[in-house]
């Protein structure tokens, strides 16, 4: 089960579970993309990129990232239909990559119907909007490549070669894309729009998976899902600088999130049926919240209240309430189902997830948790995306927003 072997065999299967994201549109639509500023110590130019003013030097985190909104609420640019200019006119749809049929499943969320079938590479399993919200990448990994989509137009453009994509994430100052390369066993660096390799940082963890990134963007926290371990990784440098192996045998971390204050982690765990909650900065030992069987998805309420956690095992999604850190609430899927990966309308009223094992996709009312619709798809579907969302820019993955 944890060996390279068994890891493709579990992708080749509806039954596989591993975790993913998609970004980028420079390559598809010819977008030169942010560029990093030289080093020479003079203030940055005061253009804006996607209408974003880039940081000074005395508020900087990460040099060249983007300032939070509100300090103590990282998600403060994804309020409901805070639509950024540069994605405004885009047509609201959805996005599912279907890993066991190779195809990309095209929604109109106002319809509930299916619009298009998208043929892609082999087992895709994320779609990830990139840092600059103009491009869609498909993360073919088996197909070692990335599938670029326009999403204003639905255009499919040329599949670009990387090895084994399995995750897909950019860093907060939009200069490099980082490859979950989760059988390479690496973390690969690459230029944010040409997608050429700039560093590659191997890893002793096996199967890396999701991360996320701290609020002044200088290190990111990576799980490792088949040997249950968590790297805590500095983006300047691209150096894992810290690693732990999870308090429990046969752990399998999954997705990755913080509070909006910045400082609790959350890493789910789709084995020990809980999310691992965790000091990021000190890295400390996490403790386990018991959330329900095959713990795998986390998304965060437009209002930065709340976090809904898939439980992939029993069909529900759990409700966190982030100022008291304790659970409130669980929604079940009518009939039963597979939740997995997805993502927030860009209202905020609907929650969509991919049904893994059931080749179907949910819609679900995030005020009251009824089942709106299940939408079949193609087989396995995985890391869907929701598009367009509230955010300046996209850290990637299905869609983490600053």
């Amino acid at each position: 089960m944890r060996t390279p072997t068994s890891r493709r065999a579990r992708r080749s299967l509806s039954s596989t579970v591993l975790a993913a994201a998609v970004a980028v549109l420079a390559v598809a639509c010819g977008s030169s993309g942010p560029q990093p500023h030289a080093q020479s110590g003079k203030k940055p130019p005061s253009t804006e990129r996607n209408g974003i003013r880039p940081l000074e030097a005395a508020n900087a985190g990460l040099p060249g990232m983007p300032p939070l909104l509100d300090p103590n609420d990282v998600y403060a640019a994804d309020r409901p239909n805070a639509l950024s200019p540069v994605v405004r006119n885009f047509p609201q749809r959805v996005y599912v990559p279907n890993t066991e049929s190779n195809t990309v499943t095209v929604i109109d969320p106002k319809t509930y119907k299916v619009i298009r079938t998208i043929p892609v590479g082999l087992q895709p399993q994320h779609v990830v909007p990139s840092w600059d919200l103009k491009t869609l990448w498909v993360n073919n990994d088996v197909g070692n490549s990335l599938t670029p989509i326009d999403p204003a137009t639905g255009k499919v453009g040329h599949p670009v070669s990387v090895h084994d994509p399995y995750n897909l994430y950019f860093t907060p100052d939009g200069k490099y894309a980082v490859v979950m390369a989760s059988l390479d066993r690496q973390l690969v660096f690459r230029d944010a729009h040409t997608m050429a390799i700039r560093k590659t940082v191997p890893v002793s963890c096996y199967g890396v998976n999701h991360t996320d990134f701290s609020p002044d963007g200088r290190y990111f926290i990576v799980s490792c899902e088949f040997s249950g371990e968590l790297l805590k990784v500095d983006t300047a440098k691209m150096e894992v600088i810290a690693q732990q192996k999870l308090p429990m045998d046969g752990a399998m971390p999954q997705d990755v999130k913080i509070s909006p204050d910045g400082r609790t982690w959350y890493i789910a765990d789709m084995v020990a049926n809980g999310v691992w909650v965790m000091n990021g900065d000190t890295f400390s030992k996490p403790k386990l919240l018991p959330t329900g069987a095959g713990a795998h998805g986390l998304y965060v309420s437009r209002d930065s209240r709340t976090m809904y956690i898939s439980n992939r095992g029993e069909g529900s999604v759990s409700l966190l309430d982030f100022h008291t850190g304790k659970l409130t609430g669980k929604w079940h899927i009518d009939g039963g189902g597979s939740p997995d990966m997805g993502g927030v309308s860009a209202d905020g009223k609907v929650l969509w997830l991919s049904g893994r094992y059931d080749g179907e996709v949910y819609a679900l009312d995030t005020t009251t948790g009824r089942t709106l619709a299940k939408i079949p798809v193609g087989a396995g579907p995985h890391g869907m995306c929701v598009y367009p969302q509230p955010g300046r820019y996209s850290l990637g993955h299905t869609g983490i927003f600053r």
